[in-house]
């Protein structure tokens, strides 16, 4: 009976040690990021410091993959609910986290978060762009924009800007000369090519249905159009007459690399890139204006996002839902966004941060000021056949580039794809 009442007692003692273990030590957030890169990882970092000199009791803990396992790593995490409280989700993986319930609807968060309010219109769309729910907070978008090796035109005796895709392309071809490894355009071969060729090719086709990119207003499809045949050619013609032959297998780096190099003066990246091309060449030598427009009158575009969000399952709910505020606040907003190049989330930050409205920005300042010309479109993420688009497309693309496939081909393998 004594041993029994001892064990009892020691029972009792793990017990009241685990509860204050419990009541006096730190919450400890977990943050999976996705989308690291050294600067923004840093400056992330810092915030991190901040809130927690804030809150002495939380403790944040930044997760950062390598880039290419990233988004591999987070499904991995969430499908076996690894303990994980704060996620970051990127525009074309959030309809996967929201059909499989990896993010929790933020709803009733928002309902009491005066933040709301001072977001972009277009970042609140997007928050509910998967589910129509939203299921993350947008803290960085990507709108893309045309960059100009002001200085190589110059050489080259061009001193007006494209207005229209149609006079981007002629130009491009005009300055071509492959003799003296001087081509036009530094074009996406590989890499999510279609979030470049598909945007410049359906600006050229008229009544195209903005919620839902690749119909028509008629419910057909665009790859059906004779508009579409009609630009997917114009587009096939630019990189035989103003791109290496190598650019069919051009991603991010080599378009970078050809862009800062000189040898294609003309680029479309989003304004993460400004950062990268910086530090090849000084800000005297390219400019940045707004997509030229394409024959329908406009630039179609869907910004790229990356968002915060919860896992359902967390246990920390509320402190996660604090920090996600914390860090969509402008002035942290901004300070990210400088670091990494990406565009901030607030409207204020526009007005009163003339960074973001000046020298190169003066370019996406314009756009989002412009919706009727710069119109956003959205890829259709729910359905099941968006996942694996960017592979087919590409195939198609890169094989007519090389003239393995004819344009007519392409746009009718691409046509069955859909259907």
């Amino acid at each position: 009976m004594k041993k029994l009442w001892v064990f009892f007692l020691v029972i009792l003692a793990g017990v009241g040690m685990s509860c204050a273990k419990k009541a006096g030590g730190k919450i400890e957030l977990n943050f999976l990021e996705v989308m690291g890169s050294p600067s923004r990882t840093a400056e992330i970092k810092k915030i991190i410091a901040e809130y927690e000199g804030l809150h002495p009791d939380i403790t944040i803990n930044l997760i950062s993959p390598p880039y290419e396992q990233s988004d591999n790593r987070a499904a991995q995490a969430l499908s076996a609910k690894e303990p994980l409280d704060i996620i970051e989700v990127r525009d074309f993986t959030a309809s996967i986290h929201v059909t499989n319930s990896w993010v929790e609807d933020l709803t009733p968060y928002i309902d009491k978060w005066p933040g709301w309010n001072g977001l972009l219109a277009s970042v609140k769309d997007l928050a509910a762009a998967a589910g129509g729910k939203p299921y993350m907070i947008p803290q960085f978008i990507f709108v893309p924009a045309l960059f100009v090796r002001t200085d190589v035109l110059a050489k080259l005796g061009e001193t007006k800007m494209p207005s229209t895709i149609q006079e981007l392309f002629a130009m491009a071809a005009r300055i071509t000369k492959p003799s003296e490894s001087q081509y036009g355009f530094s074009i996406r071969g590989k890499g999510n090519p279609f979030r470049q060729s598909d945007l410049m090719i359906l600006s050229n086709v008229n009544n195209v249905d903005t919620a839902s990119f690749y119909q028509l207003k008629d419910g057909t499809s665009v790859f059906d159009s004779p508009e579409f045949l009609a630009a997917f050619r114009a587009y096939v013609d630019l990189f035989k007459n103003a791109v290496p032959s190598d650019g069919v297998n051009w991603g991010f780096n080599e378009q970078i690399t050809s862009f800062a190099s000189g040898i294609t003066p003309f680029l479309m990246q989003d304004p993460d890139a400004v950062a990268v091309v910086d530090e090849h060449i000084s800000r005297d030598q390219y400019t940045v204006i707004p997509m030229p427009l394409g024959s329908s009158g406009a630039f179609y575009f869907e910004p790229g996002f990356t968002g915060l969000g919860i896992p359902p399952y967390s246990k920390y709910k509320d402190q996660a839902w604090d920090f996600i505020t914390f860090m969509t606040a402008p002035e942290r907003n901004a300070a990210i966004c400088k670091a990494y190049g990406a565009l901030p989330v607030n409207s204020s930050t526009y007005e009163e941060d003339s960074y973001f409205s000046s020298g190169v920005y003066q370019a996406w300042a314009a756009v989002l000021a412009s919706p009727e010309k710069y119109v956003m479109v959205r890829y259709p993420y729910t359905n099941e056949k968006f996942p694996g688009w960017s592979q087919v497309q590409a195939q198609y693309l890169q094989s007519t580039f090389l003239g393995q496939t004819t344009p007519e081909e392409a746009v009718k393998a691409w046509s069955d794809y859909w259907k």
